[in-house]
């Protein structure tokens, strides 16, 4: 099941966290994996490990804060793995602060790289899944773009607005055979939460229905399921993967 054998995945923020798990999921199921990042130095080792365990995948510069720049950057890929059939939108940055304190540098930044590189990489792969009448687009939202959090306005109206964006896109695609759907994971393990005080990681865990913070596996595979076949009649659809934080 969930096989993406013969299929070319894109997956943008794929040096660490989420989007490396992501693309070794997708990779060990058979997809060719393009792992899409600002700085390729770690995304090498990635795609070495993914080789020496019998996947496939390139490296590819990519800088989604400059929007304007990425037809050039995904044109500079081999022909033969320029028509992705499935992206994961998933680079995403923060800029954190209450709104009286946020700068507009800060504002545009953060919805430059998180919403508008999200549109600028869909709309060049776009092309060629109406082409071949298949695709799969995943974007990774936030319960945070459902739910709100203070000092997040920045980072919640960007992964709120690939919500809206996907539901448009969703109905702008379904007729050909193109599916779009948006995962909104909660508190995952990072390097960050690993650091956190024993009290305040108590704290946060109670707020959460499985009383558990989520790993990036969970989340890849939710991701692998709205990218294979068996979710093709899934379109439009929010997945929230928090625990139950967000009910």
């Amino acid at each position: 099941m969930f096989r993406l054998d013969g299929k070319t995945a894109l997956v943008t923020g794929a040096s660490r966290g989420i989007g490396e798990a992501v693309a070794r999921r997708l990779a060990a199921q058979g997809a060719r994996v393009i792992l899409a990042a600002r700085t390729v130095e770690r995304l090498e080792s990635v795609a070495e490990e993914i080789a020496a365990a019998g996947g496939e995948a390139r490296v590819l510069a990519l800088d989604l804060a400059e929007p304007a720049a990425v037809p050039a950057a995904l044109g500079a890929l081999p022909e033969d793995w320029r028509d992705a059939e499935v992206l994961v939108n998933n680079a995403g940055i923060t800029a954190d602060n209450l709104l009286a304190r946020m700068s507009l540098e800060d504002w545009e930044r953060v919805l430059r790289t998180n919403l508008t590189g999200a549109y600028a990489v869909t709309k060049e792969l776009l092309r060629g899944m109406m082409r071949r009448r298949w695709g799969r687009i995943v974007s990774i939202s936030s319960v945070v773009g459902l739910m709100g959090n203070a000092g997040q306005a920045n980072y919640a109206a960007s992964k709120a607005g690939l919500v809206g964006f996907s539901k448009s896109l969703a109905r702008e695609l379904g007729s050909r055979n193109i599916t779009v759907n948006v995962v909104a994971p909660g508190y995952i393990e990072t390097a960050m939460t690993v650091t956190l005080p024993e009290s305040s990681r108590k704290e946060l865990q109670a707020s959460i229905a499985l009383r558990r913070l989520g790993t990036v596996d969970d989340v890849a595979w939710a991701v692998l399921f709205l990218a294979s076949e068996e979710a093709g009649y899934i379109t439009g659809h929010t997945l929230n993967v928090s625990g139950g934080l967000y009910i």
